[in-house]
C-alpha cells in the first residue's frame, strides 16, 4: 500500500522550495498530476514509485521520492562532507536535492585523494545494510604504490588476523590481485577508516594514488567521467548486493 502525502509538505522534503513557495507553484499551474493541474498545495497524493512519471513540476518530471541512490565518479581534491571547506561532492549535485529531507549523504566515504565510485542515497535503510560488515558487499580498489610489493602482502591480507594500529579487531580477510610490482587490486568487505591505506602501511608500503574500482557487482560506466554522476535504477541497486 503507497503512503500519502500534502502535496506541499512532499516537494517540501525533495526541496522545492518552502510550502508557501510550493503553494506559489500551484496556484500558477506550475504542478500537473496525470495531466492535471494540482492548484491545492494542502491536497493529499499518493508517493509511489513511479510519481515521476506521473507528476511535473515547472514542465519536467517531479524528481524520485525518498529512494534517490546516485553513483558518482568522485575525482581527486572532492571531500565526502556536508560541512568541510573546499569541493564537496555534494556540491555537483542539483541545488534542491542538497535540501532534500531526509538530507543525501555518502555510502560510506573516499578520502579527498581517493577517487572513483562513490554512491550516495537519502534511504538510511540502503545505507546502513550496504556498509554493514554483516552484508560482505564487495568493495574493489586499485593502488599504486611507491615501492614493489615484497610478495608477502596477499598472503597476510587473506589470513584474517591482521591487526592495524589503534584497532581492536583483525581485519577481515581481503583479497589481493597483483598487477604489477607497484600496482594492487585490493577487494574489501569493510569500511574502516583510510583501511586499504592503513593496510599497505602496515606492510611497510605507501598507497600513492587510490581508485574505488567496484561497490558490490557496480562499476563505473565507461561514458561517465569524473565529477559526473547518474541516477541508480532499482535493477542497479539490487546489483550492489549481488557480488
Amino acid at each position: 500500500m503507497s503512503k500519502t502525502a500534502r502535496l506541499d509538505k512532499l516537494l517540501g522534503s525533495l526541496g522545492y522550495g518552502s510550502r508557501a513557495q510550493i503553494a506559489q507553484l500551484a496556484r500558477l499551474g506550475a504542478i500537473t498530476l496525470d495531466g492535471q493541474d494540482l492548484t491545492d498545495a494542502s491536497r493529499r497524493i499518493a508517493v509511489t514509485p513511479d510519481l515521476p512519471a506521473r507528476m511535473t513540476v515547472d514542465g519536467e518530471p517531479v524528481d524520485p521520492p525518498p529512494g534517490l541512490v546516485i553513483l558518482l565518479n568522485k575525482p581527486l581534491g572532492m571531500t565526502c562532507s556536508h560541512k568541510e571547506d573546499g569541493a564537496l561532492v555534494y556540491d555537483v549535485l542539483p541545488d534542491r536535492w542538497r535540501r532534500r529531507d531526509p538530507a543525501i549523504s555518502t555510502i560510506g566515504r573516499l578520502d579527498k585523494e581517493t577517487s572513483g565510485l562513490l554512491l550516495m542515497t537519502d534511504d538510511g535503510d540502503l545505507l546502513h545494510r550496504a556498509i554493514s560488515p554483516k552484508k560482505h558487499v564487495p568493495k574493489v580498489y586499485r593502488a599504486t604504490l611507491a615501492r614493489p610489493l615484497a610478495g608477502t602482502e596477499a598472503a597476510l591480507f587473506a589470513s584474517g588476523e591482521m591487526l592495524l594500529e589503534n584497532d581492536d579487531k583483525p581485519l577481515k580477510p581481503a583479497v589481493m590481485e597483483v598487477l604489477s610490482p607497484t600496482d594492487a587490486r585490493l577487494t574489501v568487505t569493510e569500511g574502516r577508516y583510510h583501511m586499504v591505506r592503513r593496510m599497505f602501511a602496515a606492510v611497510g608500503n605507501h598507497v600513492e594514488a587510490l581508485h574505488r574500482e567496484r561497490f558490490g557487482a557496480l562499476t563505473i560506466p565507461d561514458d561517465l567521467p569524473p565529477g559526473a554522476w547518474r541516477r541508480l535504477t532499482p535493477e542497479d541497486v539490487d546489483a550492489i548486493f549481488a557480488a
